[in-house]
């Protein structure tokens, strides 16, 4: 008979239940403690011992706990481990539940949040330089919306696109949690499903006005019902995650498909923008480019790059910006010397608005305030502003009566905690100053208290001490105890530690509930003054969040300025039109790590128009191919997102989609080979690039076999050339390939140059015109360590190979007539076979001998130059 659970397992249990599947962190005194299969799981990724308690079902129950004042950082390692963590905080006080239920009551606990990945704010479990975007959809009648929140800063982002485009906006918006209605087929694998009466456009619009008290939402933008229904979504998973209590929601902002470069996941990945291949930051774009000195600025730079702009005025005035700071040097430093001393006040903000913030985090907003209103001051008396920046400047003041109060409602460095006080600077408050010199008082009044004792029982080792659960004692060594235990003494006994007893004296009481009271009001008061603070802030909150925006945008633009001047950078000229015109163009991370070995970056051209549209580029591996298709997308990415590029000059026709597909990998998770990838990628260029695209494409077709491969990279020229006919660099090693040049006229040959030297392969990086005369692999595999031997045979069956294809014409033999696209198969004529018919029509029987064997000479003679 199994017994029933205790009433502490009882609560636990329900409480466990209401978590679903997140882990529960279930707070005892100063500890969370984990049980059951929680607790096996935590252990495993904490590294932290797994012990029991007491039994459950007849069974040891496991058990784990962190302390409370350490929880955050496990929250951190849990949280990157993927784990979803419910907390359970006690409700009541020990005293209050007694109060309640008598001597046995439990203490009282609920899950006060949920904390996902998606849905933090503690600084401890941000990056700084990183957004933290949580991220909901849905589809309505055929549309999808998407509405994106980085709650630790409220900014909030509404959108719509096709099903089909999904993916690609969904690696844009790169959202740490992903909510989605459940049972939808369109939904990632790893997103979280909810129900779908959440994502209704009629509740998530009624959720926008309740959360931004306003009667309608056209003061925001025009919303449709598909991004409404997203937006209520991802507020009901707020609500249920915060458990009522809702993050910093700053209003709306209606982003439309078309106002930036579409990139596709394969494209983002290929480009290493905000992540290297290998994982993480370092190697990327953004590692490569980012001198912003705020983590505010970082984010907004990682975003830029994320979304680069399709709205030529737009790009024209962040280049002013960029201009503008890039020619005034000294200007620059002294803007970035200022933004560098600023704390992240766009996060101190969510802290503060989701009931999260602290002493520090107000201090951080007056500080972030009054640095802005400098900076705004500084740039306002100058001349000749960007047009941006000017309309950037009213934001940075207007919270001169805020920033006025706190500074002198708080002490100069507030403390992270406010459970002890002391935040609360003096004068501020009278009745507060009262209470603290009361407390101060008192405390000095029990240190007077200790020497007195010690002057009347002689006992000179006597102290007066304090802990939470005795409260104000004395103690004194076991050898002098007999003293005070005298009936008149004036002391009375209350507890006895090994080598040490502790008493009790009148006196000694009175004091200490003296200090005990004000300190208790003192911190009464701090509180009262703590939570009145707050509310200023969250009224203020829209204003404080824009100043937090133009802020990050002007370290973004300064940043900018300061990497072009590093590294020789010029301002490109975005335009209308299919151009693409970059002298001296440079590849910014391969050059970084190039200068790094002391080694110079060999700089090249890229000169595409309507007429020569499509460059067909051969040369040798570890020849530059990659590199020069990739330096030139990242050129057109930086230019629309902004900022200054890495060439000479730039002048670039505005790209509307950027495609590319360099490398692959297996996808062994989808059931994907490499080719099957380079397909599925080759495919989506060929079905979404449009005449404003711009695509590069690497090895097309190597996959494969040979002619299976070659038969494809022709096709696909082919295509991108008459039906996209839109601006590419095509790399390929099939030579062939360049008979393509004889039937597409805006198509043209060129390749990476290299020489052989005293039987080394010296790779010049530099690029040319005309086709490549040969592909130098085995001098590249000499390079990379194959032995000679291999080396030696591989020499001999590509000469054997070579003198084939010089019989026959090559692989590409033919080609050249095949019609491009040719609708109807062209059927080949039958050969005719003369032997045949001349055995068929011969009456054997009727033969002499020797006409019988002049035939077969005749026979011979012909079956000879038949093979011929």
């Amino acid at each position: 008979m199994t017994s029933a659970p205790t009433p502490m397992m009882a609560q636990y249990l329900a409480l466990r239940e209401d978590a679903g599947d997140c882990l529960l962190f279930y707070r005892m005194g100063d500890f969370f403690e984990l049980f059951f299969e929680d607790a096996k799981t935590a252990a495993a990724i904490l590294d932290i011992a797994l012990t029991t308690r007491g039994e459950h079902a007849g069974a040891p129950i496991p058990m784990c706990g962190v302390p409370v004042h350490a929880a955050e950082g496990y929250l951190a390692r849990l949280i990157k481990a993927g784990c979803r963590v419910a907390i359970a905080e006690q409700t009541e006080t020990p005293a209050e539940a007694k109060k309640r239920g008598g001597y046995k009551a439990l203490v009282a606990r609920d899950i006060v949040r949920f904390v996902t990945a998606g849905t933090l704010t503690e600084e401890s479990l941000l990056e700084p330089r990183r957004a933290n975007v949580l991220a909901a959809t849905c589809e309505v009648r055929g549309a999808v919306g998407i509405a994106a929140v980085d709650i630790s800063t409220g900014r909030m982002e509404l959108e719509e696109c096709a099903p089909a485009n999904l993916p690609a906006a969904l690696a844009r918006i790169g959202a740490s949690e992903l909510v989605v209605p459940e049972g939808w087929e369109l939904a990632p694998e790893s997103a979280i499903a909810r129900s779908a009466h959440e994502f209704s456009s009629e509740g998530g619009e009624a959720r926008l006005k309740l959360v931004h008290g306003v009667a309608t939402l056209d003061g925001f933008g025009t919303f449709t019902r598909p991004m409404l229904a997203a937006a209520g979504g991802l507020i009901a998973y707020l609500d249920h995650v915060g458990r009522g209590n809702l993050p910093l929601l700053l209003p709306p902002e209606a982003r439309r498909g078309d106002a930036v470069l579409a990139m596709d996941e394969a494209t983002r990945a290929s480009l290493e923008i905000l992540e290297s291949s290998g994982g993480g930051r370092k190697g990327s774009l953004i590692d490569a480019i980012d001198r912003c000195v705020t983590g505010a600025g970082a984010r907004q730079l990682a975003d830029d790059l994320s979304a680069p702009l399709t709205d030529r005025l737009a790009i024209a005035e962040r280049l002013e910006m960029v201009e503008w700071l890039h020619d005034d040097p000294l200007l620059r430093e002294d803007l970035r010397t200022s933004l560098r001393a600023l704390p992240d006040l766009g996060r101190a903000l969510g802290r503060v608005v989701a009931g999260r913030g602290s002493p520090r985090d107000l201090g951080q907003l007056r500080d972030g305030l009054s640095g802005a209103r400098s900076v705004g001051e500084r740039l306002a008396g100058m001349d000749g502003l960007p047009v941006l920046l000017e309309r950037l400047l009213p934001a940075l003041g207007g919270h001169a009566a805020l920033v006025d109060h706190f500074a002198r409602a708080l002490v100069e460095s507030p403390p992270t905690e406010r459970g002890q006080g002391g935040y609360i600077a003096a004068s501020y408050d009278a009745a507060l100053d009262e209470l603290r010199v009361m407390s101060g008082n008192a405390r000095r009044a029990i240190a007077a208290l200790e020497a007195k004792y010690r002057e009347e029982t002689g006992v000179s080792a006597l102290k007066i001490k304090h802990n939470n659960v005795l409260g104000y004692f004395v103690e004194v060594p076991q050898r002098h105890a007999d003293r005070l235990l005298e009936a008149d003494s004036g002391f009375s006994h209350r507890q006895t530690m090994a080598g040490a007893m502790r008493f009790n004296a009148l006196a000694l009481h009175e004091e200490a509930a003296r200090i005990t009271e004000a300190g208790a009001h003192a911190l009464a008061a701090e509180e009262s003054h703590f939570e009145a603070l707050v509310g200023e802030a969250v009224a203020a909150r829209r204003g404080i969040a824009a100043t937090a925006a133009a802020l990050a945008r002007i370290d973004v633009a300064a940043g900018q300025a300061e990497r072009a001047a590093e590294g020789g950078w010029t301002k490109p000229q975005v335009v209308d039109g299919l151009s693409l015109e970059i002298a001296g163009g440079r590849h910014p991370v391969v050059e970084d790590a190039l200068a790094r070995q002391g080694e110079r970056f060999v700089a090249n051209d890229c000169r595409l128009a309507s007429h020569d549209r499509l460059w067909l580029i051969g040369g040798p591996n570890m020849g530059g191919k990659s590199t020069f298709l990739r330096q030139n997308a990242l050129i057109v990415l930086l230019a629309q997102a902004g900022g200054f590029v890495p060439a000479r000059s730039a002048r670039i026709g505005m790209v509307d989609r950027l495609f590319s597909r360099v490398g692959a990998s297996d996808n062994l998770a989808r059931g994907r080979s490499t080719f099957m990838v380079e397909m599925v990628e080759t495919a989506a260029i060929l079905a979404q690039a449009t005449p404003a695209s711009f695509v590069i494409l690497d090895e097309v077709g190597r996959g494969t076999s040979t002619y299976d491969g070659l038969a494809l990279a022709w096709a696909v020229a082919e295509a991108v050339h008459e039906t996209n006919r839109c601006r590419c660099l095509f790399a390929t090693h099939y030579h062939e390939l360049a008979r393509l040049a004889e039937t597409c006229e805006a198509l043209s040959l060129h390749h990476v140059r290299a020489r052989e030297w005293k039987g080394d392969l010296v790779l010049l990086h530099e690029l040319a015109e005309g086709p490549a005369d040969r592909s130098y692999g085995l001098a590249v595999a000499r390079l990379a360590g194959v032995p000679p031997k291999v080396i030696s045979r591989a020499k001999s069956v590509l000469e054997k190979l070579e003198k084939g294809r010089a019989e026959t014409g090559g692989l590409a033999a033919g080609l050249g007539d095949l019609p491009l696209f040719a609708a109807a198969q062209v059927t080949r004529e039958a050969e005719c076979d003369t032997l045949r018919e001349k055995l068929r029509d011969m009456d054997v029987d009727a033969l002499a001998p020797r006409d019988a064997l002049e035939i077969l000479y005749d026979l011979k003679r012909e079956a000879g130059s038949d093979t011929q």
